[in-house]
């Protein structure tokens, strides 16, 4: 009686409803389950303290929840998140993979991943790596429709295009000498994944304009080509963001440490490709 005393007075204070009630069970509401959430953030970070202040060598504990581009995620952050839990056994991940850009107050997320111009000064970012971006396409799509010479080839080729960009038809290249190169390529496939339009290219369906990260192990492979090599298609920057209203907890400032020196220097996805 105690405690459903105790938890209807929190109610009444906050204002908000934070348990369903039935005759059988209680079970949270949103509203609770995040509240529920948020408490057991801040336990997390006082055990954190109290062991960092009273032992020369603390563990790092509690949960992580972290946001991630889905591609990137899938194939490059796996085995990052793996080395990091192994030395860390008492650090919990919450991963949500997603290419929108999720709000990391309202969703409660301690740090994201960003592969993006960023736009918002209310986050704290600070830079992971690089990756090229590769105009490419299969070697058969190039033998039907003809291998482009100059950038004004390109169009009467049709493109495989990532529906999240600023301008997804707007090809930018560079030649040589810096002069840069603006043109529209048709559209054939649109798509707001990037291995989705991978694999198109791999069909042989369009020219794709892609993250080295997602194409690198097509390209060593031969399964697909970079097209017009001797231009620069730009590169993404990747950061690690997160809020600077929020306290920083020591497991989201060392999980940062770590990505910023695993991905350090010339990242392994561009070691091979044309210089």
């Amino acid at each position: 009686y105690g405690r459903s005393r105790r938890l209807s007075e929190l109610e009444a204070r906050l204002g908000v409803q934070l348990l369903r009630r039935t005759t059988r069970r209680l079970n949270l509401t949103d509203t609770g389950r995040g509240f529920y959430e948020r408490c057991r953030r801040i336990l997390a970070d006082l055990e954190e303290a109290e062991a960092a202040v009273s032992q020369a060598h603390a563990m790092l504990s509690g949960r992580l929840r972290v946001a991630a581009p889905l591609s990137f995620g899938l194939r490059h952050l796996g085995p990052a998140i793996t080395e990091f839990m192994q030395a860390h056994p008492q650090v919990e991940f919450d991963l949500d993979f997603n290419d929108r850009q999720v709000d990391l107050l309202a969703e409660d997320i301690d740090v994201a991943i960003r592969i993006a111009r960023l736009e918002d000064s209310s986050l704290i970012a600070r830079r992971l790596w690089s990756s090229r971006l590769v105009l490419c396409a299969s070697p058969a799509y190039l033998q039907a429709q003809g291998t482009p010479a100059a950038p004004e080839d390109l169009a009467t080729h049709r493109a495989l295009v990532y529906s999240h960009a600023p301008d997804p038809t707007l090809l930018t290249l560079h030649d040589a000498q810096g002069r840069e190169h603006r043109l529209h390529v048709p559209e054939r496939l649109r798509a707001n994944n990037g291995d989705f339009l991978c694999q198109a290219a791999l069909a042989g369906e369009g020219l794709l304009l892609s993250p080295s990260f997602i194409v690198h192990e097509s390209l060593r492979r031969g399964e697909l080509v970079c097209v017009l090599p001797a231009y620069r298609s730009g590169e993404l920057q990747a950061y690690a963001v997160y809020p600077q209203t929020r306290h920083l907890s020591q497991r989201v400032r060392a999980f940062v440490d770590f990505l910023i020196e695993r991905y350090a220097g010339v990242p392994y996805w561009d070691r091979d490709l044309p210089a």
